[in-house]
């Protein structure tokens, strides 16, 4: 109870200064702030008072305007980015090289010898379509299996109201539209691939139409063998690939001589065997000791031209990448040709890229933030986006068509799909492979690294070796490799590569934020100086008012809650209490009463029960001041 008029008595104190109504806070309020236009309210007449209340209402509103304003600047989290030029000893990148074809012809002609054999006959129906032929003339007999879960058809489209569609190796036409999603605008016949049957036989196809024959056989080509090697151990098609001492001829880093054993070898679905020069996994990345092509790397490179698969690379040349350490090349995507027969230079520049991560931008330090399980960890190497979006693919994959795509790792407890297992397997690849929405779901998913390197590259090439030089130069590489006299390279499969540093200049881009906390309540303090002529004092005079408007509420509803309480109280007893005088005179008459009342001999006397009015209490009642008697008066 003391601690509840305690609080009372504090809340009264506190508001003794601005009053015990709004009107009298708002006057004073006015009357004390330091904020420029309240006072003038108070203090002018009535027609410069209501100017000054619409002034300074305005310029409140250009306030709060201006301050929401700069409030959702700050809360958008822009950046600004920066540019510097440094000067340092760098680490040489990581170099990847690959040969563009995957495997050699002779190593593989055994597993691809009936897809060969399907695909010379249908190039020959595609350059001579005459109807009626079919494969009963061809010995051995064809295996159509493989050509009938994926078909290639010609579409005739010299007349474009009756378009003519024939199976290659089917005798009969038809005529219509109704097995392609294009036609030809020119009228000159293609040839269309169709890769989506869910199964043999099925209507549920799309396909795929191409311009051109050429590319129609080797997309279709890439489906079949993808199919048969996926069912040949990791090892074995290492062994089918070409070999370090086979590829890399000779090395020089700097001054230093090195060879095939200074590189790191993996296996790319892509291309094979490929090997990188300091990868940074086993050893420590070396440093370029100065620019220029003297101190670079410098390769003499093999590829065996003449043992390509025909119908699967129909590119030749090498395929090389600069990248990180410690990070996995994706050649397809970031990767260089370097032809045959030509010594290629590269001049390289180093861009080094730093973003702020969350909330300015959506980017990740090393991944483990990223919902995406990263396939690309069994090879030990770092994030990065292209092995997110991969592996988010690959998970999809599999869990729609219940296996994997033979160009990407595997989850566990997953296998590569092949027509014999999986049928309808290039129905569901290519369908994925065409949904918008999965790829969305995989760019949403994936993140941008922070943190990333790039390698600028300035490529020159010229003939190498001349004609006058080309003699000697491939009797000593065949000596050197065969040990041999006669000369087994040629010009066809040699390639000479030197990678350098132009110059040790390297550009940092970074992201700083735009907007800081600092740059926030320095622009809010200077609207609010502008527009008010106000300061920090005079929004902690406006809590101040907040403050007394909620001591005059807690004040008003504890007033409210006594008032009701009296009112209960006097519902109960709606006559007016008697007087002391009349308490006491009714006290000395109840008195009198007992004393000529005899108590009877056994009888217990209860006291009064509390709060009960005494029996004449009724004829104590106090008359109304006009019911009074002129005697009584007198009395």
């Amino acid at each position: 109870m003391n601690l509840k008029k305690y609080f009372i008595r504090a809340l009264h104190r506190l508001q003794k200064g601005p009053g015990y109504t709004y009107k009298e806070l708002l006057v004073w309020y006015c009357d004390n702030t330091n904020t420029h236009g309240p006072k003038r309210i108070i203090k002018e007449g009535p027609k410069k008072k209501f100017i000054w209340f619409f002034l300074t209402l305005l310029f409140a509103s250009l306030v709060f305007w201006q301050w929401g304003i700069l409030i959702n600047t700050y809360l958008s989290y822009n950046v600004t980015s920066s540019l510097s030029i440094g000067f340092k000893t760098m680490k040489f990148p990581a170099v990847t090289v690959c040969n563009a074809n995957p495997f050699k012809y002779s190593e593989v002609k055994h597993l691809l010898k009936e897809l060969d054999r399907l695909i010379e006959a249908a190039l020959e129906r595609i350059l001579q379509p005459v109807p009626g032929n079919s494969t009963e003339n061809i010995t051995p007999p064809l295996d159509l299996e493989l050509w009938n879960q994926i078909p290639l058809v010609l579409i005739d489209e010299h007349d474009k109201d009756n378009p003519i569609i024939l199976d290659i190796f089917e005798s009969n036409q038809s005529a219509g539209s109704n097995q392609t999603a294009a036609g030809n605008q020119t009228g000159v016949t293609l040839a269309s691939v169709c890769p989506q049957c869910s199964h043999q036989g099925s209507d549920n196809c799309t396909y795929r139409n191409f311009t051109s024959a050429a590319q129609a056989v080797t997309e279709w080509y890439i489906l079949q063998s993808t199919s048969i090697l996926s069912r040949v151990p990791l090892q074995e098609r290492i062994r089918m690939g070409y070999q370090a001492e086979d590829m890399i001829l000779a090395c020089l880093y700097g001054a230093e001589p090195c060879n095939y054993k200074n590189f790191t070898q993996i296996y790319h679905p892509d291309h094979g065997n490929c090997y990188i020069f300091n990868w940074g996994m086993d050893e420590e990345a070396l440093n370029s000791s100065n620019p220029g092509a003297e101190f670079g790397l410098k390769l003499i490179l093999d590829i065996s031209q003449q043992d390509y698969i025909p119908y699967l690379s129909s590119a030749a040349g090498a395929r090389l990448m600069l990248h990180q350490q410690k990070s996995f090349p994706f050649l397809k995507d970031q990767g260089i040709y370097a032809m045959a027969g030509t010594e290629t230079s590269i001049g390289v520049l180093v861009d080094e890229l730093e973003r702020m991560g969350y909330p300015y931008s959506d980017c990740t330090m090393n991944g483990s933030d990223v919902p995406v399980k990263n396939l690309y960890s069994q090879y030990n190497t770092s994030y990065s986006i292209q092995a997110c979006l991969r592996s988010c693919f690959q998970i999809h994959m599999t869990e729609l068509c219940g296996c994997g795509h033979y160009m990407f790792p595997l989850p566990e407890g997953v296998n590569y799909c092949n027509n014999e297992d999986h049928p309808g397997w290039a129905y569901c690849y290519s369908s994925l492979r065409s949904s918008i929405r999965h790829r969305q779901i995989c760019i949403d998913s994936c993140k941008e690294t922070c943190n990333d390197t790039q390698y600028k590259m300035t490529i020159s090439m010229a003939d190498w070796p001349s004609e006058a030089s080309e003699d000697w130069i491939f009797h000593i590489l065949s000596y050197e490799r065969d040990m041999s006299t006669n000369v087994t390279l040629d010009r066809n499969g040699i390639i000479k590569l030197n990678i350098y540093f132009q110059e040790y200049n390297y550009r940092t881009i970074s992201e700083s934020a735009a907007t800081t906390i600092v740059w926030l309540l320095s622009s809010l303090g200077g609207q609010f100086g502008f527009w008010m002529g106000g300061s920090v004092l005079c929004l902690i005079e406006f809590g101040e008012i907040i403050i007394d408007s909620l001591w005059i509420t807690v004040i008003n509803i504890i007033g409210w809650c006594k008032g009701l309480k009296q009112k209960r109280a006097q519902a109960r007893y709606p006559d007016a209490p008697p007087t002391v005088s009349e308490l006491v005179e009714a006290h000395t008459n109840l008195g009198f009463q007992h004393e000529d009342t005899a108590a009877v001999p056994g009888e217990e006397v209860l006291p009064p029960e509390p709060g009960t009015p005494p029996p004449n209490y009724d004829s104590l009642r106090v008359q109304p001041l006009d019911a009074l008697s002129p005697d009584s008066e007198a009395e």
